[in-house]
C-alpha cells in the first residue's frame, strides 16, 4: 500500500491547490504519480513536474528513444510503477516488446537502430557507473548531437528522481507491481493477489 496518498483538495493548501490545477491544466492532463508525495512540498513539486513535462513530451528525443531511456532507469532502481507506465508508453512509440523483455531481465536488448542502440548503451553505462567513457560520449553525440545528450542526461536524473520517489513511497503499489521485474527482495505484501 502507498505510503502516501492523494491530498483531498479540502486538505490541500492554497499552494498545493496551484501546483495541482496548473498540472491538470498542463500537457499531462492529470498530477502524475511523484507528485503525491512532492505536494508535501509545493515548490518542489510545481518545479519537479514542469522539469518532467519538458523532458518528457518537449525534447529533440523521439518518444521511442525517451521512453527507452525511462526504461532503464525503471529497471535499473526496479521501479515497478514507473515500469508498468512506461512499458505501456514505450508500446504505443514502438519500442520492440522482445528487447523491453530483454531490459526486464536484465539482458542486452537486439535494437532496432543506431540511435537506439546509443540511447541504451548511454543510459546503461551512466547508470552503472556514474560515467559515459569517451568512445561512448563520441557515438552519442554522433547519434544524437550535443543537445540530445544533453537532454539524455536530463531524461535519466529526473527519472532516477522519480523512481526513488516512488518508491520510497512505494506509490501505485500494488496495482503496479511488474512481475517481469523479478525481484526477490520486493516485499512479498505488496505484490498483486
Amino acid at each position: 500500500m502507498p505510503r502516501l496518498e492523494m491530498l483531498p483538495e479540502t486538505a490541500m493548501t492554497p499552494e498545493q491547490l496551484a501546483v495541482c490545477t496548473e498540472t491538470v491544466a498542463g500537457i499531462r492532463g492529470k498530477v502524475p504519480a511523484p507528485m503525491i508525495a512532492w505536494l508535501r512540498s509545493p515548490e518542489l513539486a510545481r518545479r519537479g513536474q514542469k522539469l518532467g513535462e519538458l523532458l518528457r513530451f518537449e525534447t529533440t528525443l523521439e518518444p521511442q528513444l525517451s521512453e527507452l531511456a525511462i526504461l532503464v532507469c525503471g529497471r535499473h532502481w526496479t521501479s515497478h510503477h514507473e515500469w508498468t507506465a512506461h512499458k505501456a508508453i514505450g508500446l504505443k512509440a514502438g519500442l520492440d516488446p522482445e528487447a523491453i523483455a530483454a531490459i526486464a531481465a536484465r539482458r542486452v536488448p537486439t535494437l532496432g537502430d543506431d540511435r537506439q542502440q546509443v540511447v541504451y548503451d548511454v543510459a546503461s553505462t551512466l547508470l552503472a557507473t556514474g560515467r559515459v567513457p569517451d568512445p561512448l560520449y563520441a557515438r552519442g553525440i554522433a547519434q544524437l548531437g550535443e543537445r540530445g545528450m544533453v537532454e539524455l542526461v536530463g531524461v535519466l536524473g529526473y527519472y532516477c528522481f522519480v523512481a526513488l520517489t516512488l518508491n520510497t513511497f512505494e506509490l501505485g503499489l500494488p496495482t503496479n507491481v511488474a512481475t517481469e521485474l523479478n525481484d526477490p527482495d520486493f516485499p512479498q505484501n505488496l505484490t498483486k493477489t
